[in-house]
């Protein structure tokens, strides 16, 4: 019986890097490619795929997002995370989301199909930097990575985070509604509760909140890395 992989990620030239990769391995096959996050919670579902791989700057619903949900639905799914990023506080929330699997996309070329074994056999797998913080113990009380604690923000629904990542990747309120199933009135409802949750003011406060908390990522061009992307919100 062959592996099933289910791929996601929004860029198709990766996706297809990826899959070319994959299916080299006898006895391995993507059986389905997702653009968005709600796009592979769907495909999930129907697909039942032995081993997800998510992408976590994904639109409509990012990969953390993805991964919770999935694990909600079937905590059996065995979630492998690609981010262009390991910092502290996106592995902190990759591993409470409760992925199995934490791979660089810099790395994947070297890291992927290793992570895709180790879940097959049971086991996890992390880039070094994450075994070196395990190993550090700043795992320890509840993958708190940080010696310096996080603001104790309120805590957002599943259904807040959607909006939150909807409206902070620019959609208004009626395509918000459009994608989520919902009335625009019980949108702008949400809008106006999470606003109020968060002590934000505006769309602009919103976007920014969105980044921090790594609901949608930034990826800037490689020779702009290092240095502070400008971003304007209308």
């Amino acid at each position: 019986m062959k592996l099933r992989i289910l791929l996601a990620d929004d860029h198709e030239i990766v996706r297809r890097g990826l899959c070319s990769l994959l299916q080299k391995r006898e006895g391995w096959e993507v059986c389905g490619e997702a653009s968005d996050g709600r796009e592979a919670l769907e495909m999930a579902k129907q697909l039942k795929p032995d081993v997800v791989i998510v992408d976590i700057g994904m639109p409509y619903l990012n990969g953390l997002d993805t991964t919770r949900q999935l694990l909600q639905h079937d905590p059996n799914f065995k979630v492998i995370v690609l981010t262009i990023t390991d910092s502290d506080q996106v592995i902190r929330e990759a591993l409470d989301a409760g992925a199995r699997g934490f791979v660089l996309k810099s790395d994947a070329a070297r890291d992927l199909v290793s992570a895709v074994d180790a879940l097959q056999s049971k086991r996890m797998f992390f880039t070094p930097r994450v075994n070196d913080l395990v190993l550090a113990g700043f795992l320890e009380k509840g993958h708190a990575i940080s010696r310096s604690e996080p603001p104790n923000l309120p805590t957002l629904t599943v259904r807040e985070r959607e909006v939150t990542q909807l409206l902070a990747e620019g959609k208004s309120s009626k395509e918000v509604a459009s994608l989520l199933n919902l009335s625009t009135k019980t949108v702008e409802t949400h809008r106006s509760n999470i606003m109020r949750k968060l002590s934000l003011h505006s769309i602009r406060d919103l976007v920014v909140y969105a980044i921090k908390n790594n609901i949608i990522q930034i990826q800037m061009p490689p020779q702009l890395r290092g240095t502070p992307p400008e971003t304007t919100v209308a």
